[in-house]
């Protein structure tokens, strides 16, 4: 009687902790579904009717590219938690125009974190591309932070890293805001020992958070002085360069 009670007992625990389990994937799928910031219209339209780009929908992400089709350099862009990718897509057009090529990434339930996929599921999109900068925006800047070993260049959007990279000499760009109430300017500078020494770190005065992606305001983020057409600008005169030099 008692080995089977015993046998019950275990059998109720096991079930139990297995239906807590299915909850709580189930919990995180419907939660990385509700409240994504969707792209704005306006922006988008634009990057649509761009001339100097193509754009294209691939399985790997949002490729764009420059309309000539000249381009040895690319930069796979990884976007922050339950952002549109396609949000990006205007602040990252000019540099795509230069002559880098761009392949937004679709995390998995909308988050990086999640998404384990390694470097080359997005190269792949552009295979004659033989120099590729990894970056992203909030926390796909920290998962682009983990893909660096397979990467040329890492360029950061309002975020910093979780991984030590500090013994690396690879090109490092990171971008903030002055008014980021998020990926704060303190937490920006508390982060900087985990960069490479030569890294380059720029504050935008007059930009948030979510200025650095076209999906309107943000929870708990400053409030922002620079109109998108500005950001827009600041962004391409310093990340066109860096990744074409």
């Amino acid at each position: 009687m008692q080995r089977r009670r015993g046998r019950r007992l275990a059998r109720w625990i096991l079930g139990g902790v297995a239906a807590f389990l299915v909850l709580a994937v189930l919990g995180v799928a419907v939660w990385s579904q509700v409240g994504v910031m969707a792209a704005e219209p306006g922006p988008l339209a634009e990057v649509r009717a761009n001339p100097a780009i193509t754009v294209t929908d691939a399985p790997e992400g949002i490729v764009l590219a420059p309309a000539d089709g000249a381009s040895d350099v690319g930069l796979v862009f990884i976007p922050g938690a339950k952002v549109d990718p396609w949000a990006y897509a205007a602040i990252l057009q000019d540099t795509a125009a230069a002559g880098t090529t761009v392949v937004i990434t679709r995390p998995w339930l909308n988050l990086a974190f999640f998404d384990l996929r390694g470097l080359d599921s997005f190269t792949s999109a552009a295979p004659a591309v033989s120099s590729w900068a990894v970056g992203g925006h909030s926390l796909g800047g920290v998962r682009a932070c983990q893909l660096t070993a397979d990467a040329d260049a890492l360029v950061l959007f309002g975020s910093y890293c979780a991984t030590d990279l500090s013994a690396d000499d690879l090109p490092t760009l990171s971008l903030s805001g002055s008014e980021d109430g998020l990926s704060t300017p303190e937490k920006i500078a508390d982060a900087r020992h985990l960069l490479p020494e030569d890294a380059e770190l720029v504050e935008l005065d007059g930009a948030a958070h979510a200025s650095f992606g076209d999906y309107g305001p943000q929870a708990g983020d400053g409030t922002p002085t620079l109109t998108d057409a500005e950001m827009h600008a600041e962004v391409s005169s310093f990340l066109a360069p860096f990744l074409t030099p």
